[in-house]
């Protein structure tokens, strides 16, 4: 496997090595599961995805950073919402890397 592709799997694995960040993936996951299957993007307030995490705003807005510079999700500003939706190629790499047989 390329240097480039391992490192960006670093990021990605490294991003969603802190439990908050997992959570907040997956629960975006699990919110869009049926539009991904579909081959739709799925947008999603980010305040819906919250529920169960009991996190300050300064610390939220840490995590979904680091989870888009990681290439697992996309955040867009519509007022004063964030809306995220799973990068569909980040899943994909993602998803190869763990159902890769060697």
């Amino acid at each position: 496997m390329p240097k480039d592709d391992v490192d960006r799997l670093a990021r990605m694995f490294k991003a969603l090595s802190n439990p908050n960040r997992l959570r907040l993936f997956l629960n975006l996951l699990e919110e869009s599961k049926l539009d991904l299957a579909k081959g739709r993007i799925h947008d999603c307030f980010l305040v819906k995805l919250l529920g169960g995490l009991e996190l300050g705003a300064p610390t939220v807005s840490h995590h979904v950073k680091e989870l888009a510079d990681a290439g697992l999700i996309h955040t867009q500003r519509e007022g004063k919402q964030l809306i995220c939706s799973v990068d569909p190629e980040g899943l994909a790499e993602l998803r190869a890397a763990l159902t890769t047989t060697f």
